[in-house]
């Protein structure tokens, strides 16, 4: 609607919108986490949790009127047809901006349910944001540093038993955990410092989806392997997509079966770990390969679509 505006127009207009829509949605859901807090009934929490998850649903749908203000965005995705509202999903993504996820709470959040993330114990206490995601049955995580694991393996089953606990509300509503694999956002300047065999991706650690396999990993129905590719976005994503510079948003969905790990066994034999490691480059070697094929179709379309070029004509003598 409004993408004829300058690029620093509608950034302006975007960040304003946005900054509205969270602290409106974000705080509805703190107060009902204060309600949760006050009334601890399991049935009456269980119910609320239901109320503020309409209430991210709402947020990720208002984060889609945004976008249709301030551009013209073609959506090509494959896969929601295997999806289930009513299914306990694992999802395992690509991470390539700030802009993923409110990428993935739009267009998912009709077909599974919303998504929930592991986040660090420290960030229950940031203002808003703490208190709403544990309001919305978000797990806080208090993560054994890898130095204190190595004088004390020990603490490893500790870990797990933790998340477990933290997992147990999860068996009564259906859930959607998602884990972006690579630990952080792909940048080709990280993709060389880890000499990382992949084109555009960085390297999977599989500690994490393991460590939520072992934990949880009977609850799930299907794996979802995510790609997300913005094939004509700039350099910095978030900031093109808020100024209108961003057209096209490619999403490829696979439901996989769920992986069984053995808790015991991966974090006590070191060939039982290689063996779910082979499985997740795998699976990231098939993911680097579709990127680049979903990239190489966008050029060929883009060309296709070019007007041709008209011979230069000869000087007159």
């Amino acid at each position: 609607m409004f993408s004829f505006l300058p690029g620093p127009v509608l950034f302006a207009l975007s960040l304003s919108l946005l900054i509205i829509n969270t602290v409106l949605w974000s705080g509805l859901i703190s107060l009902g986490g204060i309600v949760k807090l006050l009334l601890p009934i399991k049935p009456l929490q269980l119910g609320i949790t239901a109320l503020m998850n309409r209430c991210m649903w709402a947020w990720a749908s208002c984060n889609g009127g945004i976008l249709f203000l301030i551009a013209k965005i073609e959506w090509d995705v494959q896969g929601l047809d295997e999806l289930d509202k009513h299914g306990w999903y694992l999802l395992v993504s690509n991470h390539l901006s700030g802009f993923d996820i409110a990428a993935q709470t739009y267009l998912l959040r009709n077909h599974i349910p919303m998504l929930k993330f592991f986040l660090k114990k420290e960030l229950l206490y940031v203002p808003l944001m703490g208190l709403g995601c544990w309001a919305l049955d978000m797990p806080f995580m208090n993560r054994t540093s890898p130095a204190k694991l190595k004088k004390n393996p020990k603490l490893r089953g500790k870990d797990l038993a933790t998340t477990r606990r933290a997992c147990e509300k999860f068996k009564h509503m259906p859930t959607s955990i998602i884990n972006y694999v690579e630990g952080s956002r792909f940048t080709e300047d990280k993709r060389r410092r880890q000499n990382s065999p992949y084109r555009y991706l960085l390297r999977p650690k599989a500690g994490g989806i393991a460590f939520t396999l072992a934990a949880m990993g009977e609850q799930f129905t299907k794996v979802l392997d995510i790609t997300l590719v913005y094939p004509d976005a700039p350099k910095d994503i978030l900031f093109g997509v808020m100024s209108g510079k961003v057209n096209k948003i490619v999403v490829r969905i696979q439901a996989l079966p769920v992986p069984r790990v053995d808790d015991k066994r991966y974090f006590s034999d070191p060939e039982y770990r290689v063996d779910f490691q082979r499985w997740l480059n795998q699976l990231w070697a098939d993911k680097d390969r579709l990127i680049h094929q979903i990239l190489q179709q966008h050029t060929a379309s883009v060309s296709a679509t070019e007007p041709e070029k008209q011979p230069a004509k000869a000087p007159k003598e």
